[in-house]
């Protein structure tokens, strides 16, 4: 086993997923609202994602990765509407008086939501392929050992990521107030809206 290159995967998911964005701020107002391992389990679904777009660089799939680039322009219309709406619903959400019981349906809505919403954003795909090209992992010479290994060390990495974020968000959950919370919300709302809106905006100014 080369464990090189389940350290460099490993190293490549954690940098592409720690910088903020919208998933890391739905991590952050569902570890508050719900609780650790609702935040977590949002967490993993982007990890999901990240491992599948960088199997798509890992194995070479072309013909998969054209396919999605393809249809870029759909997903990103679909990935804007859906942070749009997850805005405004976390805007609007009014925080509970005790946090609902966590349960497996629970943490499955919480994966698949984010999940489906990374998928939405193919530019990850570029992502990694710039990556693997820049340290020279592009091409794995057909073998799928260790194409395995770089992907699996991508998962881990994007999940250590989403793990460390959800139990530290946790640790201050305790001092977080129901006014506190409704603020948290409303500000995740915007942040969330605003991802959305430049996302759908960003098409207007390559269609023009």
């Amino acid at each position: 086993m080369d464990l090189g290159l389940l350290l460099r995967g490993l190293l490549i998911g954690f940098s592409i997923a720690a910088p903020v964005g919208p998933i890391g701020v739905l991590v952050i107002r569902r570890t508050l609202a719900e609780g650790r391992l609702v935040g977590l389990a949002t967490g993993l679904g982007a990890a999901s994602a990240d491992a599948l777009y960088g199997c798509i660089g890992a194995f070479g799939l072309t013909l998969i990765s054209d396919a999605l680039l393809g249809g870029e322009f759909w997903l990103r219309v679909i990935g804007g509407l859906f942070l749009c709406y997850l805005g405004y619903r976390t805007f609007i959400a009014a925080p509970a008086d005790r946090a609902a019981p966590v349960t497996g349906v629970t943490l499955l809505r919480s994966y698949g939501a984010t999940f489906l919403l990374t998928l939405t954003n193919p530019a990850t795909i570029f992502s990694f392929a710039l990556v693997f090209a820049g340290l020279g992992l592009g091409n794995t010479g057909g073998a799928y050992g260790p194409a395995a290994l770089l992907v699996a060390g991508v998962f881990i990495g994007s999940a250590l990521w989403w793990l460390l974020l959800s139990a530290g968000v946790s640790r201050a959950r305790a001092l977080v107030t129901a006014d506190l919370l409704r603020w948290v919300n409303r500000a995740a709302g915007v942040v969330i809206l605003c991802f959305g809106a430049l996302a759908l905006g960003s098409l207007l100014i390559v269609g023009g």
